[in-house]
Order: C-alpha cells, then structure tokens, then sequence
C-alpha cells in the first residue's frame, strides 16, 4: 500500500509539472541561492534556490540531463545540501555543468559572452526574442506569425523570452496575452533571466556600461526579476542574457556562480547577422526593434516552402544547448 501510494505521488507531481502553467508565489519571503542534490526516484535533480511561500518551503531546480527547471515542494525530496563547487563536481558529466563550463571559458569577450550557438546540425534556429525595458507595447507579430507558420508543422512553438523585471511591472496586459498563448499551447516559453533594471547609458563605455555600471548590485538583478517571474507564474529558466550582451570575466562568473548560462547570440537580425543552422538568433519583442521583427518576419516567408516539409523549425533552446553538451 505504502508504494502504490508513493507512487501515485509521483505520478501527481510528474503530470503537475507537465502542464502549461505555473503557480503564481505572490508571498515570497526568505528566497536564496541554495545549491544541493534532491534525490526522488527515478530523476536526481540539482537545487538552485530555496524559499518560502505563504510560510510553505520550495525549491527551484534543475533537471541537469534536460536542462528543464521546475517549483517542488520541498518535503517531497531528499536532499543533501552541497557547495556549488561540489554541486558541479558531483553533476560534472551533465548538459547542464558542461553548459556551464563552456559560458566560463568564453567569459573573455565583453559583447557576447556565454553560449552563442546550438546545435549546427539541425535543420532550423533556437528563436530568443529580449523584452527589454520599453514605452512601448509589446511586438505580437512575432507571435501570431510564427503561430501561423508553423500550425500546421509544429504545436506549441518554442521561444526563448529574455524577460526584464521592469518589463514586467510596466506591460501587465502584454504579459497575461502571452501567458494565455502558452496556456492554450499555441507557444512554449523558456523563460530566460534578463535583469531587473536593464540600465544603460548612450554615452558610457562599454567597460562601465549595462551591468558593468559602477553601483550595481548584482543580487539584486538576478534574484528579484526571478522572485517576480515566479509571482507572475512564470518560471525561471537556467539561462540568462546580458543586457547589450555586454559584460566581463567576472561578471560572468558571477553569473554561473547563480547557476545560471550566459546565452548570447550569433544572429542579432537587426545588426544584419545572418542565421545559419543551429544559429541561436536574437530579436526584440518589446516595441524597440521593428527593423529584426521585419528581418524575422521575412525570415519565416522565405522558409514556409521548408517549414511545411519539416525542414526548417524552431527548436527549444534547453534542447539545442543540451544535445550540443552530449556531443
């Protein structure tokens, strides 16, 4: 009896955190970086952050073969509290350590740190579109076309959204539609971390510009856009990208010191970049880049013939990234 009833527990939590949505944590407090092995047969998952809601404990985890992130109660596991040192060491041999890895041996450049590229294999593109601070509403072009362009080919459509937390506060409407277009399956979200504020200078340097800016506080950045992903329903994904995608070595460290993957791009379409296969590309959906929006747009019109053989797609990103680390 007591293993039927165990198992029935994860058949419930197995199908909970298979579905579209995610709890909306409006009563966070105590939220913190936590590193440790959760253990509940038959997948070992690595802990990332710990905190409370409504006084209820949770973790925010990582399935480190997947890359998928989830929410779970805290009492369902069995944990052993690690050092992220010893964290990555004890998951050394998954997607997701070599993914962080590989964003720490390429922390040198100061545009474009972190993972650039997926899979060259594949017959398409990871799609990221950045929802950068904007007076501006949000660009739902991108979203009804690639929702059109790919209905017949490939339901929900994978997208990458680099959220900002301002972007949030400030575009309630936009974020409820897009929330609605993933409930009803039409898109799936990987939600990517793209700081609070978002500052930026038109007359800074780059060595002082974006997160580098004198003052920042990095904490801040990464831990509270997150803690307001979640009291939106959203949730946070491994990855995060620079503003401007601009950073340095140590600003990256810090970065993958929250367990997080630098993702940055090798098609930026309104720089003129060009995709190739397995190109990770980069838009603006947040009002301020009609220019790549055009250039996205155009994109799909010249690949339907491809898209409706199933020869040229939009992948998830998680599984870009993570097939790229097995091979």
């Amino acid at each position: 009896m007591r293993l039927i009833r165990s198992f029935i527990i994860i058949l419930i939590i197995f199908a909970a955190f298979k579905t579209y949505g995610q709890a909306n944590y409006t009563r966070i407090a105590k939220y913190k970086v936590y590193y440790g092995w959760a253990h509940l047969y038959p997948q070992d998952w690595m802990i990332l952050r710990s905190f409370e809601n409504a006084g209820r404990p949770y973790y925010l985890m990582v399935n480190p073969q997947t890359l998928e992130t989830k929410v779970a109660d805290a009492g369902f596991y069995k944990v052993t509290p690690m050092s992220f040192d010893k964290a990555r060491n004890f998951f050394k041999n998954t997607p997701y350590v070599k993914a962080l890895q590989k964003a720490d041996d390429q922390s040198i450049n100061i545009q474009d740190a972190g993972i650039e590229r997926g899979m060259p294999q594949v017959t398409g593109i990871s799609l990221t579109a950045d929802l950068c601070p904007s007076h501006r509403p949000l660009d739902r072009r991108i979203f009804t076309d690639i929702i059109n362009g790919f209905k017949q080919v490939e339901q929900p459509v994978p997208i990458a959204l680099s959220v900002s937390g301002l972007w949030m506060k400030h575009h309630i409407a936009d974020l409820d539609w897009l929330k609605q277009l993933q409930a009803q399956h039409h898109i799936y979200v990987t939600w990517i971390n793209h700081s609070f504020n978002h500052r930026v200078s038109a007359s800074a340097p780059l060595k002082t510009n974006f997160l580098l800016e004198p003052g920042t506080d990095i904490n801040y950045e990464v831990l509270e856009t997150e803690k307001l992903m979640l009291a939106n329903g959203l949730l946070p994904s491994v990855f995060f990208r620079f503003p401007g995608l601009v950073s340095d070595q140590l600003l990256v460290y810090r970065i993958t010191g929250f367990g997080l993957i630098p993702v940055g791009t090798d098609a930026w379409l309104a720089k003129g970049q060009q995709p190739q296969a397995g190109s990770i590309v980069l838009i603006h959906g947040n009002g301020n880049e009609p220019v790549g929006v055009n250039d996205f747009i155009n994109l799909l019109r010249q690949k339907a013939p491809s898209i409706a053989k199933k020869q040229w797609l939009l992948y998830d990103l998680r599984e870009t990234v993570e097939e790229a680390e097995v091979k």
